[in-house]
């Protein structure tokens, strides 16, 4: 068992019973993965470059409107982004890059009389098109500063669709089938039935049209589209018999009664008599009995259709039969009239085959492709004269063209699979064949020969992932680009113009920043906590444009699915009007190339599982039988259950191992990350794990982060891939550490190019979006020696690289003076004294001085009529001290700003500049500290106007930052020189001078102590008289100097962008930025919850001493109600109470065996067979025996708080591990024991469930809710109070509550809260001088709002007068 950096600190007992074959993906690699694919050029690719390559191919080239010339596409390039994440957050700017593209101008020279063009000239040049945002490491992108989230968008995919109106159309309930083409760019085409039978389509819903003028537009003839969908028989008449003569198919006669004999025409004898039954067999039978030919009577032709058209007479109305004519007597004595004795029948009949487009050809009036073609312009563009040639290229453009229609890739390999058709998925424009295969189908359909689909099957949607988004966004740009490039190449002189001159980068620029600005797909991120902020990069949404509404989304499309398995989470979604419209991919999930989510699966041959994982789509999957992970496997891979549990085609069966295809990777691939983080999942109702899930995402990170107790064994991968920890990128050994920073000696061989030294800035006291504390501590120390890969220091809401959101607490489940009545919680002052839920907020303030039309504001400290006391915070240039601690009302940044009785003009402000005039008038309009809170100062940033002078303070702060960036340069050198030192020992170990250098004489033996004593420089003159070992030494020294100049050059770089101004908006001279820590204790009101869904408000904080107690006197930190546990059916939480119990104790052992060796953190006997009988034998030697001294002793000091343990979702701890794992604790298998009353000192009259649970603190903290008023804002047109928090409102007094007032006869109560309280104008205003004057009389008049009433009345025209 190989451990890791972190986990040798606090070794977790595993009670999985599967063994991880397949580690969990990178969580956020879907963002990633998606948006490399857009931004990565690959000029090998060819036809299947993806992203900006393929915008920009879809416009260029771009030719002149008269053939001179054409603009062509080279390639593109996107820069290094100007700032790096860090800058961009603190300036307030966007993460982006510079596009560049290389285009090619190419100038012809038409010849008029040859009729041929040659070219004139062709230009090259780089051209700037625009800035893209690019994503930072984390998956996220910088917007103004502000990180943001683009969620992945699920929607239907484009392809071919069969459904029905599952009855409703039509009173008959018959069900009407239809189709439907989605193009991923283009118009809709839709075909449907009627209740007639009439198949019909239709072009982006417009007006419906018969099919059969579809297909007459896409070249066919009547009698062709016959012969395309169906067989004809010939019937011949015999005049000597009065019979029908046709041939003998025994294809026909599959099962039929005969209400005729038939006659063999041959012989005349009778085959068949009145009233046989016959079947396929006989029919084949009688064929091979030489039976071709047989007469038939003219009643067997009554009710069949005419294959061809049939001409009896010369009228054009009367004279002719159509196709698709159903034959009587009369029309068949008509055709025999007119001499004709032989007609085309199609073979139809009510089982096999209807006559649906038959009676559809009849019914249609046109005839020829041009009226076809005529008719269906004049749909699409009512009340315009048609003429043949503008129908055709509009009916061509439709679908037949690349730069009107797009299926996209995904959309033809969707139609191939729908329709069995081969061709190719470069071809995403409609043909010929796919429409007559569609028409093919839906035939089939009304004939019950094929299924309609299922839209909700993951099959038929597909994700669009970030990337995807962006390149259709950046089209849009482009397609705006493209117009005002060909106004362009008419209006300039093409022959001596640039690429330059003809491109404007704007339309690209603002569509890409309209997206990631106002997008409902960019979402400001959820940065609470590291699960919060993978969750949100994992989300699927089915909202959004081209998505569903909320209103429209029915149950069906809510519904967890099928093909839902292993793809996406049937339990994180969130409650209320989004449910199941927005979902989580489940852990393993992967999208592929084609939008669709695999779920990966391990191979089964003849009943043995191989070792070869293979990701399937929900498509592929439905071929396939797939057993469970759980399903008994021995050492060699072979199951052995004779029946296995299985999914086959969407349904769960019994299935024998020889007949399996695949097997579940892990137990865990069904759920999310958030939901695989509850331990005992599998014994939650999902109702409550859907809570608990959503509910771990709001959790506040708290002061002391710790780790649970009890976990699911997938903490340190949300820590590690969250973002949040600081993650070794090489191999090295630890060589400085600083609360701010860790520098790293790398020992992996680097060329020069690279720097041999990692530095890690940390994060220190950062705000969230969330305004969450973000603050890394470092988790090594100097002389560690880390691998790639390694969490090197904590972040928020981790501890030991493992997500730590709550705390592990000692619960009893009772009741308790009914304080934890409805869900309510009893916690202990112990929780609030030792700072154990105790978080960290901050809050950024910020002013802005602006030149306004009376003169510039001012940021100053000198502001008129303010003490000096309020002044005691502030610095000589009016901002806050860091470190300062400020109270509601104070003062953060001083500003003044000019207040004029008018305007001064130019002129006047020119004289006041030379001669100094008297001051102007100025107001205080300073930052000050917001109502009910107080906090400390934990940073100022001044930013300035490029070209203004800097005050006091930005010139501290910015020496302060050079000064940091200076330390980094001093420490990167000196590694520079060690390393570059140690590389010289290597070659000169050994030798000895041939030529004395300063203090070392001719003939000194070198060796790394005498080298590392000499000046670098120094080192470079040595000489040993070896040829190439002076060699050696001379290339070190060109490796040295161009390094070190790397080094200048990037220091130098930083120092330009610290010193250089900032881009503030318009008229603002100057901002400042002020960040202050706010410290939350818990307070009764504040919401708390566990980890399955057991949420609660605390209602008491209750002394120590008067907490229920143990037998040994330890008091519990939390009473939890019993009656939250049945009725809600989350038995998980006690399940992690009784484990976390025992844990907790196996830290007591620990800590007792520690104390008895004097305190020391060694090895000793008893220690070791301790954890070798908790941990099991195969562990203990696997990992913990092969720990250093050092390590051991880290091992052992985190093991005193509990010994962690984890139980994977679906293959946990099972009730036997629990009561084992309480019974090696010492502890009673129950899991109850007998609490004192800490008020009383008498014992409780039963048993208590004790133990140890998670608890958690979420964003919904009371101190953020509180709010009183007593006057404030009114509405204007109601006069009453405003609602809310945000706008000082008042307490809505409703319907009910004045009901409650009648009800205690409160009459007088009620009448002021309806008047004076609220909208009686001048009573308020007389209610507030009779406070002020000290009296208490006052009388109530009308209410505004029913002046308003009145009015309303007024505008129906009823006066009413009030006397």
């Amino acid at each position: 068992m190989q451990l890791s950096f972190t986990q040798k600190k606090n070794v977790r007992k595993s009670f999985g019973k599967l063994a991880e074959t397949l580690s969990i993906p990178n969580l956020i690699e879907v963002q990633k993965n998606s948006y490399k694919q857009l931004t990565d050029f690959d000029s090998e690719a060819g036809d299947l470059s993806k992203g900006f390559d393929r915008v920009f191919k879809s416009i260029f080239p771009i030719e002149d409107l008269n053939d001179k010339a054409t603009l062509e596409y080279v390639s593109y390039r996107l820069e290094k982004p100007k700032f790096d994440t860090e800058e961009c957050i603190q300036r307030g700017l966007s993460f982006t890059s510079a596009l560049k593209c290389t285009l090619r101008l190419v100038v012809y020279e038409i010849d008029q009389e040859n009729n041929t063009k040659d070219i004139l000239s062709a230009k090259e040049q780089e051209v700037y098109m625009g800035e893209v945002p690019m994503m930072t490491d984390s998956g996220t992108f910088i917007t103004n500063g502000v990180q943001r989230v683009v969620v992945n968008q699920m929607h239907r995919s484009p392809g071919v669709f069969f459904d029905h109106d599952k009855g409703k159309s039509h009173a008959s309930g018959k069900l009407l089938f239809n189709c439907r083409v989605i193009p991923n760019r283009g118009s809709w085409l839709d075909l449907e039935y009627d209740v007639k039978d009439f198949l019909y389509f239709k072009i982006d819903r417009k007006k419906k049209i018969f099919a059969s003028t579809l297909l007459m537009a896409l070249g066919l003839t009547k009698s062709e589209i016959a012969d395309e969908f169906y067989d004809k028989d010939t019937y011949s008449f015999d005049a000597k018999t009065g019979k029908w003569k046709t041939k003998f198919n025994p294809e026909n006669y599959k099962a039929k009664n005969f209400s005729e004999e038939v006659t063999d025409a041959k012989t005349g004898n009778v085959v068949i008599k009145l009233g046989d039954k016959i079947n396929f067999l006989t029919a084949k039978k009688l064929a091979s009995d030489g039976l071709k030919d047989i007469l038939v009577s003219q009643e067997s032709l009554i009710g069949k259709y005419l294959h061809n058209e049939v001409k009896v007479s010369d009228d054009e109305e009367e004279g002719t039969f159509g196709i698709g004519t159903e034959l009587n007597d009369t029309i068949i004595k008509q055709i025999l009239e007119a001499n004709i004795s032989s007609i085309e029948i199609s073979i139809t009949n009510s089982i096999n085959k209807g006559p649906y487009l038959l009676t559809t050809i009849l019914n249609d009036k046109n005839n020829s492709k041009n009226d076809a073609i005529t008719e269906i312009y004049k749909v699409l563009r009512p009340g315009e004269p048609p003429t043949v040639e503008i129908a055709t290229q509009i009916f061509n453009n439709l679908f037949f063209s690349s730069d009107r229609y797009d299926l996209s890739d995904v959309g033809r390999v969707k139609m191939n699979s729908r329709l069995n058709l081969e061709c190719s998925d470069k071809i995403t424009i409609l043909r010929n064949d796919d429409i007559i295969a569609i028409v093919h189908k839906m035939l089939d359909l009304r004939d019950g020969k094929d299924e309609v689909d299922d839209i909700d099957h993951l099959g038929n949607r597909r994700v669009r992932s970030v990337g995807e988004l962006v390149e259709n966004q950046a089209r849009i740009g482009v397609y705006r680009m493209e117009r005002a490039i060909k106004e362009k190449m008419t209006t300039l002189d093409i022959e001596s113009a640039m690429p330059q001159d003809l491109i404007n980068a704007k339309p690209l620029t603002v569509s890409l920043k309209d997206f990631f600005v106002s997008s409902q797909l960019s979402q400001f991120m959820d940065q609470t906590n590291p699960l919060s902020e993978i969750t949100h990069k994992r989300r699927v949404s089915a909202l959004g444009p081209g998505g569903l509404t909320r209103e429209r989304a029915g149950f069906e499309v809510r519904d967890v699915h099928p093909t839902h398995y292993g793809r996406i989470c049937p339990i994180e979604t969130p409650e209320g009007p989004n449910i199941g419209l927005i979902n989580s991919l489940s852990t393993y999930a992967k999208i592929n190339k084609y939008g669709f989510i695999e779920s990966p699966y391990k191979k089964v041959l003849n009943g043995i599982v191989q070792d070869k994982v293979e990701y399937l789509s929900a498509m592929e999957e439905t071929k396939y039988t797939i057993a469970q992970a759980n399903a008994k496997i021995d050492k060699s891979g072979k199951i052995l259950e004779e029946l296995v549990p299985c999914r086959e085609n969407l349904n769960f069966v019994l299935s024998n191992p020889s007949k399996i295809d695949y097997i579940d990777v892990s137990p865990k691939q069904l759920v999310s990350v958030a939901a695989s983080l509850i331990p005992f999942l599998e014994n939650d109702d999902a109702n409550r794990a859907l809570m608990g899930s959503n509910m771990m995402r709001q959790a506040v990170p708290l002061l002391k982060p710790e780790s649970p107790l009890v976990g699911t064994g997938i903490e340190s991968d949300v820590a590690l891939d969250s973002g949040v920890t600081i993650v070794a990128s090489r191999d090295g050994t630890v060589d400085k550490i600083d609360g701010k920073r860790i520098v790293i000696k790398a020992t992996e061989e680097t060329d020069f190019t690279k720097s041999g030294v990692d530095i890690y800035n940390l994060q220190k006291f950062k705000r969230s979006n969330q305004n969450t504390c973000i603050n890394q501590k470092p988790l090594v120390r100097v002389g560690d020696k880390v691998k790639s890969g390694d969490i090197i220091a904590d972040g928020p809401s981790t501890k030991l690289g493992e997500l730590a959101l709550g705390k592990n607490v000692t619960v009893a489940f009772m009741p308790w003076q009914g304080y934890n009545f409805e869900d309510s919680i009893l916690i202990s002052e112990r929780c609030v004294t030792d700072d154990v839920f105790t978080s960290v907020h901050i809050v950024e303030y910020e002013v802005m001085a602006r030149d306004t039309k009376l003169g510039e504001e001012e940021i100053t400290r000198d502001i008129p009529n303010v003490n000096e006391e309020a002044l005691k915070n502030l610095d000589e240039s009016g901002i806050v001290y860091i470190g300062a601690e400020v109270k509601a009302g104070d003062i953060l940044v001083g500003k003044v700003t000019p207040k004029g009785d008018s305007a001064s003009g130019p002129e006047e402000k020119l004289l006041r500049s030379i001669f100094g005039e008297k001051a102007i008038d100025v107001t205080d309009t300073s930052l000050k500290m917001s109502r009910g809170s107080s906090g400390t100062v934990v940073d100022v940033r001044v930013f300035n106007r490029h070209g203004i002078e800097k005050d006091e303070r930005s010139i501290t702060i910015e020496r302060a930052e050079i000064d940091t960036v200076q330390q980094d340069k001093i420490v990167e050198e000196e590694i520079l020189e060690r390393s570059i030192k140690q590389r010289a020992n290597q070659i000169l170990s050994g030798a000895s001078l041939t030529k004395k250098i300063k203090d070392l004489d001719e003939g000194t033996k070198l060796d790394l102590e005498i080298i590392n004593k000499i000046n670098i420089n120094d080192v470079f003159k040595i000489t040993v008289g070896n040829v190439n070992d002076e060699a050696s030494i001379a290339q070190l020294k060109d490796q040295y100097n161009q390094a070190k100049q790397d080094i200048q050059e990037r220091f130098e770089d930083k120092v330009l962008k610290i010193r250089s101004g900032d881009d503030l908006l318009p008229s603002v001279m100057k901002m400042v930025k002020v960040f202050v820590a706010i410290k939350r204790r818990l307070r009764p009101g504040d919401k708390m919850s566990g980890r399955h869904g057991n949420k609660g408000v605390v209602s008491k904080i209750v002394p120590v001493e008067d907490m229920p107690y143990r037998e040994d006197g330890r008091p519990v930190d939390i009473v939890l109600n019993p009656l939250g546990v049945p009725s809600r059916m989350n038995v998980g939480q006690i399940l992690e109470t009784h484990l976390g119990w025992a844990c907790k104790e196996f830290g007591e052992e620990v800590k007792r065996l520690v104390n008895e060796n004097n305190k020391k953190f060694e090895k000793t006997e008893k220690i070791s067979s301790f954890l070798k009988s908790v941990y099991g034998k195969e562990v203990f030697d696997g990992g913990i025996e092969k720990l250093n001294k050092t390590e051991f002793s880290d091992l052992c000091e985190n093991l005193q708080n509990g010994i962690a343990i984890s139980t994977p979702v679906f293959d946990g701890a099972k009730e036997k591990d629990v009561s084992e794992m309480l019974e090696l604790a010492k502890l009673p298998t129950s899991g109850q024991t007998n609490l004192w009353d800490g008020r009383t000192g008498e014992m409780f009259d039963r048993p208590v469930t004790v133990g140890i649970i998670y608890m958690l603190k979420l964003h919904h903290l009371v101190e953020d809710k509180i709010h009183a008023r007593s006057t404030g804002p009114y509405s204007l047109v109601t006069q009453q109070p405003l609602g809310g928090k945000a706008q000082l409102g008042g307490q809505r007094f409703g319907e009910m509550e004045v009901w409650a007032l009648e009800a205690y006869g409160a009459s007088y109560t009620l009448q002021e809260i309806l008047t004076v309280k609220s909208d009686d104008v001048a009573g308020r205003v007389k209610v507030y001088e009779t406070i002020v004057k000290g009296e208490e009389n006052f009388e109530s008049g009308i209410p505004e709002s029913f002046n308003v009433l009145v009015k309303e009345i007024k505008s129906l025209a009823l006066n009413i007068e009030l006397n």
